[in-house]
């Protein structure tokens, strides 16, 4: 394995592990707090689950920029880019990408 593959390779791992992470964030914001903070009307226990929007807050930046890394050293079109960046804010697409980067890019 050259010294370029195993560049390219953390950089992909780094990208997967933000995705996955940023993806599991926002499921859990979407099917769970916000449904329990405006469909339960539950303030007690909508209290313990302020930490899930305030670190997916905090851990949005870093997926975006493991994201435009990933698409800078593999030359990804701009338009590409934006989608990659843009999935880390739906639920389920940051890990729909993950998987499309993988199937495309491969993983050693």
């Amino acid at each position: 394995m050259t010294q370029q593959d195993a560049s390219l390779n953390r950089i992909i791992n780094r990208y997967r592990f933000m995705a996955i992470f940023s993806g599991t964030l926002m499921l859990l914001l979407c099917f769970v707090e916000i449904p329990v903070k405006h469909l339960m009307h539950n303030p007690s226990l909508a209290s313990h689950l302020v930490w899930i929007p305030v670190f997916h807050g905090f851990t949005y930046p870093f997926y975006v920029l493991a994201a435009i890394q990933f698409c800078f050293k593999t030359k990804v079109s701009l338009p590409k880019m934006f989608a990659y960046i843009l999935a880390g804010t739906l639920p389920i697409a940051s890990l729909w990408a993950e998987r499309h980067v993988v199937a495309r890019y491969g993983h050693k």
